[in-house]
């Protein structure tokens, strides 16, 4: 079989090793003429998989190594028969730590206390409820809003009216799919009514998809409010994102939240597995076996506050990200685009938190939320 896959997805050529011939091509550049000899298409989430790009080729089966759906006509698929699969989950560990990440960043550089604050979670799905569990572990008191996941009837935790979250909350982060129909939509789900709602101080957080939050409004907002803490790691229109609001928010990634090593190997061992099983092909690569030994990372500090800033830190820098994001606020709308794929395309190495092991660390509490955030300890 013939496959074409995003240049982006990790060991492609490894895995699919077994199923034929593979060309790997940059994702948002793919076009129909590239597929006509395509029998499974890899992709990830900047490639808008539907009838223009697909129509009369022989694809048989395609696979998104992400977590989202948005970018691909599932319509479409089902009615000419392509099979479908996607990465749910792959890197929701990953995006949750870099909250995390950010949050304690950011009240370094913005002065306040984590422990302090209320946190509203809007969506309990695969990265939603992991930032609850790490919330949870640091003691930071957490709202939950998720009206569809409420509506089926999932009492794992009690939820909110997204009012409550506006209103009790003052660290807001998002995790929600991009929807336009249905009784919950989200996009533009923080509109300028809103936006406009936000509590003094409040802290805002998007790595969801980036028109959940309508990027002009919230433009408009801090022109007006100096109060307010923003970080975006989605944003409206990517790659063509505003520049302008890019120079306002706080803390500014180019849509990488879950861009670890171990989250896009997940993503391909996921969407091979799902390969295998539709064309009934037994493989054995295993993401495992494409990591490097744990890492140790020495702590020192002893005020609570520093100690998870400097663990964080050495762990990874957020901040190193949003330095280099902000070169993109003196180019010219086409150049940026073109700098903020480049910047996911040549992101470096990130690790997950399971991927090191902590020594120094002396306080028995502060040992035991190392460990539920999911490092493991040195003696």
């Amino acid at each position: 079989m013939n496959i074409i896959a995003d240049e982006n997805i990790p060991q492609v050529q490894s895995a699919f090793a077994d199923f034929g011939e593979i060309t790997t091509l940059p994702g948002r550049n793919l076009q129909h003429s590239d597929l006509l000899d395509c029998d499974i298409l890899l992709v990830r989430s900047v490639t808008q998989v539907n009838e223009t790009l697909i129509r009369d080729t022989p694809i048989k089966f395609v696979a998104s190594a992400t977590i989202g759906t948005d970018h691909v006509d599932l319509d479409y698929l089902q009615q000419n028969n392509i099979g479908f699969a996607n990465a749910p989950g792959c890197n929701a560990e990953a995006a949750a730590e870099y909250i995390i990440n950010a949050l304690f960043e950011l009240s370094k550089r913005r002065d306040f206390n984590p422990f302090e604050l209320t946190a509203g979670i809007i969506g309990h799905g695969n990265v939603g409820s992991r930032v609850r569990k790490k919330l949870d572990a640091l003691g930071i008191p957490v709202l939950v809003n998720d009206p569809p996941l409420q509506d089926a009837g999932d009492d794992s935790v009690h939820y909110v009216s997204l009012q409550s979250i506006i209103d009790e909350c003052d660290f807001i982060t998002l995790h929600v799919p991009l929807t336009r129909e249905g009784p919950y939509p989200t996009y533009h789900l923080f509109d300028e009514t809103r936006l406009s709602q936000l509590h003094k101080s409040t802290i805002l957080f998007n790595a969801a998809r980036g028109a959940v939050i309508d990027n002009q409004a919230l433009s408009s907002l801090l022109e007006q409010r100096q109060d307010l803490t923003v970080f975006l790691d989605t944003w409206e229109n990517e790659p063509e994102i505003n520049l302008k609001l890019l120079q306002q928010v706080d803390l500014a990634t180019p849509h990488i939240a879950g861009y670890s090593v171990e989250g896009k190997l997940r993503g391909t061992q996921m969407i091979l597995d799902a390969t295998c099983q539709y064309f009934h092909i037994h493989k054995e690569w295993m993401m495992q076996d494409h990591l490097p030994p744990t890492q140790t990372i020495f702590t020192k500090a002893i005020d609570q506050n520093l100690f998870w800033f400097d663990l964080l830190s050495q762990q990874y820098r957020v901040f190193d990200d949003h330095q280099h994001m902000l070169e993109l606020a003196h180019l010219n709308r086409q150049d940026s685009a073109a700098a903020f794929d480049l910047l996911r395309k040549d992101y470096p190495k990130r690790y997950e938190y399971n991927h090191y092991q902590v020594s120094g660390i002396k306080d028995k509490k502060i040992a035991s939320q190392v460990e539920r955030l999911l490092f493991s300890l040195k003696d």
